[in-house]
């Protein structure tokens, strides 16, 4: 059974820095491994996404002030933040398009979420 288990976010002043980390289990192999986010009122976006070999992409709304990041050997993925801004306010969902053990396609998985709220 595929779980992604991410750590637990929290409250931070704007300007402040968080850390994000997903670790991923039960899988085979990922292909790309990501954080989405989703402000009340708001559709699920994407932040960043990072493929298997290293390559990282980034919405706008996060370019110079996140970083995405990925340990294959541990299958978790990590999001550092920087400068956060109150319009990073949202639930922080990880995400890996993966083949699960005893699986025969490709799918994506979901972490349960975490909540990163930022004041001004």
């Amino acid at each position: 059974q595929v779980q992604l288990v991410e750590s637990e976010g929290g409250l931070v002043q704007a300007g402040g820095s968080l850390s994000l980390s997903c670790a991923a289990s039960g899988i085979m192999f990922s292909i790309n491994m990501g954080w989405y986010r989703q402000a009340p009122g708001k559709e699920r976006e994407l932040v960043a996404v990072i493929t298997s070999g290293g390559t990282p992409n980034y919405a706008d709304s996060v370019k110079g002030r996140f970083t995405i990041s990925r340990d294959n050997a541990k299958n978790t993925v990590y999001l550092q933040m920087n400068g956060l801004k109150p319009e990073d306010t949202a639930v922080y969902y990880c995400n890996t398009l993966a083949r699960g053990y005893g699986q025969s396609q490709l799918r994506d998985y979901w972490g349960q979420g975490t909540q990163v709220t930022v004041s001004s």
